[in-house]
């Protein structure tokens, strides 16, 4: 850990008791808000010397939460709404011990206002805080180069080329590349870090042999330098370890949507999509109201597609194309509407791969240019997510011309339901190509959790309205 984030780590503890203090006092501040509101008189009456008391234990106890829960780790590249959602939770926690506390010991205080507007105002307090610290932390580091790490790069091949692009465009990581090799030689790297000093090690080469690594490692734990290493996909995948007759046997885990996994993801699906369809169906029926308006033919258009274990179903999506060009056998033109498409994608296609993407097309309705534009029309998919053929957050459908396409190792891609947005839907939409979004959605099948789902879910609103490079 460098200095300055040292120094942050230790100033964030007295900040936060004195944002716990603060958060208790407000509390107390607007104690007769339910009275003032309700007109009824007050059955309790403490005095605030003997509360402080009280506060003062608690805040303790909630700083020792904060540091058992990690939130004193803190490096200058931290996530700011990863380590918010960790304060909520420890926060969350320290509201059961409280409650628990009091009901045992009644003369503390029995004020159900002042114990959750506490709780409310002290995650509040305590994020707002974190982020005033982050944001100056990050100032430092970008502005100053006050926290930087120096890294050095071994491995000589394309992965390294695309690390350093990645770094050399994103200072806000907090790294400089401070050499590149692919010399693995300890010796030569004794005289790298004698030269311009090494905080990191990344190893871009998962071929190197296992004494060079082993040798690297050592030499890293001994001189207290971070080591890491790109994988091979045995390396990345979820692995089990057991013994069988007496020798460790790995078993390499698809993905932890299984048993409890899929019943967690399932649930929170129908819970989402019931939400979700109640809060859009004014703009739904707003929708509707304008397809029928703006063009003939259905207002929802059933687009075959390939799911979970290859399972074809439609899916549903609003209409945004002229119904004599949509590729569906209701369409009486169907073989014209074919001919066409054939024509744009030979003619302007975007992606590569399986998939095509064609800008400019002259098949959307004025009504279809928009909501295709902020994928409005795939709104109706909250059914097919009832119906259990989708999923909120997954890899997305593809058609069977697509599918035929794929590559052996694509079809990964089949083994979870499909989903209305996703890892790929966050990190570019269809600006991405094809292998790209195959590696992001299988990040996401081998590392599947709750949280993951949830943070994809408040990540895509803000995506649907960045412009699309590929797309008019």
């Amino acid at each position: 850990m460098k200095k300055s984030e040292l120094f942050f780590s230790v100033l964030q503890v007295p900040v936060d008791f004195l944002m716990i203090i603060c958060a208790a006092a407000s509390a107390f501040a607007i104690r007769n808000i339910p009275q003032i509101i309700t007109l009824k008189p007050k059955l309790y009456n403490f005095p605030f010397d003997q509360y402080l008391k009280v506060v003062v234990f608690v805040a303790f106890m909630l700083v020792l939460i904060y540091a058992v829960e990690g939130l004193y780790v803190i490096r200058s590249t931290r996530r700011f709404w990863r380590e918010s959602f960790r304060v909520f939770a420890a926060t969350s926690l320290g509201l059961v011990v409280v409650v628990a506390a009091i009901f045992l010991k009644r003369e503390w205080f029995s004020s159900r206002f002042i114990i959750l507007a506490g709780w409310f105002l002290t995650v509040f307090y305590v994020v707002a805080a974190r982020y005033f610290l982050h944001s100056i932390q990050k100032f430092l580091l970008v502005k100053k180069g006050i926290g930087v790490h120096r890294l050095l790069l071994i491995g000589g091949n394309g992965k390294m080329a695309s690390i350093r692009n990645v770094i050399e465009k994103n200072p806000s990581l907090g790294y400089r590349i401070i050499g590149e090799t692919d010399n693995t030689n300890i010796r030569f790297i004794k005289e790298i870090k004698k030269e311009k000093g090494i905080d990191e090690i990344i190893l871009c080469n998962p071929a190197v042999t296992d004494q060079e690594q082993e040798k690297i490692i050592d030499y890293c734990s001994i001189n207290n330098i971070n080591f890491k290493y790109l994988p091979t996909i045995f390396h990345s995948s979820r692995a089990e370890v057991a013994m069988l007759n007496g020798n460790p046997i790995i078993e390499v885990k698809n993905t932890p949507l299984e048993g409890w996994g899929s019943i967690i993801k399932r649930v929170f699906d129908i819970t989402g999509s019931l939400f979700l369809l109640i809060i859009f169906s004014p703009l739904m029926a707003l929708t509707a109201l304008a397809i029928r308006i703006d063009s003939n033919g259905p207002i929802i258009y059933r687009n075959e597609r390939i799911g979970n274990d290859g399972k074809k179903f439609f899916v549903y999506k609003f209409r945004y194309m002229k119904w004599e060009c949509c590729i569906t056998r209701k369409n009486e033109n169907l073989g014209q509407a074919l001919e066409l498409e054939k024509k744009l994608i030979e003619k302007r296609s975007v992606r590569q791969g399986p998939l095509y993407k064609i800008k400019d097309d002259p098949r959307k309705t004025r009504v279809g240019k928009i909501i295709e534009r902020y994928s409005i029309d795939e709104l109706p998919q909250f059914f097919n997510v009832l119906k259990g053929e989708m999923s909120l957050v997954g890899p997305r459908p593809h058609q069977a011309r697509e599918v035929e396409k794929y590559k052996e190792y694509h079809r990964r891609l089949l083994t979870i339901k499909p989903g209305i947005t996703g890892m790929a839907q966050i990190s570019g939409r269809s600006d991405l190509d094809f292998e790209t979004e195959y590696k992001l959605d299988i990040y996401y099948i081998e590392n599947w959790s709750l949280w993951l789902d949830i943070l994809i879910c408040l990540k895509t609103p803000a995506v649907l309205f960045r412009r699309r490079k590929n797309s008019r």
